[in-house]
């Protein structure tokens, strides 16, 4: 599967029609999760990483976890109900989601997953990936939550 270059296109048009308010801007490349945030102007932990999980079914759903934190994956099998979940390899990922690593988010996905948010981004403003290298996005993650009836649990530990 070839990476569209309109990733960030894809991201604004489900957005758009999910009735959910993105701002997409273009960005630097940042080397770190705290040089990613200064440029933005925000918090580390603002920045919330969509991450592709497949389960042992082939099937995938997608985690968002912020920054500072990595998915808990005894939690995040406990909520899902399953006993096996796995980070599938780059290409996999792009297969699944029509996103590189670094640029998944689930609006725009080329299949519809599941999505399952860490609770620490209730009620916050936060920058995510929109699809493509060299754009984020802003978004309030309740109304993020909302468009796609997403399950909000505790599935991260500090990094």
């Amino acid at each position: 599967m070839s990476v569209s270059a309109e990733g960030h296109a894809r991201v604004a048009a489900d957005a758009q029609e999910r009735g959910l308010d993105v701002e997409i801007f273009a960005r630097p490349a940042a080397n770190s999760l705290a040089e990613a945030a200064a440029l933005m102007g925000i918090e580390p932990s603002d920045i919330v990483k969509s991450l592709v999980v497949k389960r042992s079914d082939d099937t995938f759903l997608f985690a968002l976890v912020p920054g500072g934190r990595s998915i808990s994956w005894p939690k995040l099998r406990q909520v899902v109900g399953v006993n096996k979940l796995q980070l599938p390899k780059p290409d996999v990922a792009l297969a699944a989601t029509g996103y590189e690593r670094g640029t998944i988010t689930p609006l725009g996905s080329t299949t519809a997953w599941p999505v399952f948010i860490d609770a620490t981004i209730v009620g916050r403003r936060v920058a995510m990936g929109a699809g493509e290298h060299g754009y984020s996005m802003f978004v309030e993650a309740d109304a993020l939550i909302a468009a796609f009836d997403a399950t909000v649990a505790d599935i991260s530990v500090p990094e």
